[in-house]
C-alpha cells in the first residue's frame, strides 16, 4: 500500500443526539470533537438519528394504510379503472 494517500482509518464514537445512544466503530470521518471512553480519547461524531431512534427501526413508524382510511377511499374511487 502506498504511504500518504489513504485517509486515517481509526476508531470513532458516534452519538445519537436524540437519546444519547453511543457506539464505537471504525471510520475515516474527520471531526474536531473528542470523547473519552474506556480510558481512550476517541474522535466524536454527533448524529441526528440512528437505528436506535429512527421510527423504521424502532417499530413506531406509521403505516400509510392506517391513516384514516384514505388509501381505501382512493382504491374505491379508482377501482373502475383497474383492468
Amino acid at each position: 500500500m502506498k504511504e500518504g494517500i489513504h485517509p486515517n482509518y481509526r476508531d470513532v464514537v458516534f452519538v445519537d443526539l436524540s437519546n444519547g445512544f453511543q457506539f464505537v466503530t471504525r471510520s475515516t470521518v474527520q471531526t474536531k470533537e473528542t470523547i473519552e471512553i474506556d480510558g481512550k480519547t476517541l474522535p466524536l461524531v454527533k448524529l441526528e438519528t440512528t437505528s436506535e431512534s429512527h421510527p423504521f427501526y424502532t417499530g413506531t413508524q406509521k403505516s400509510v394504510d392506517n391513516l384514516g382510511g384514505r388509501v381505501e377511499k382512493f382504491r374505491n374511487k379508482f377501482a373502475h379503472l383497474k383492468k
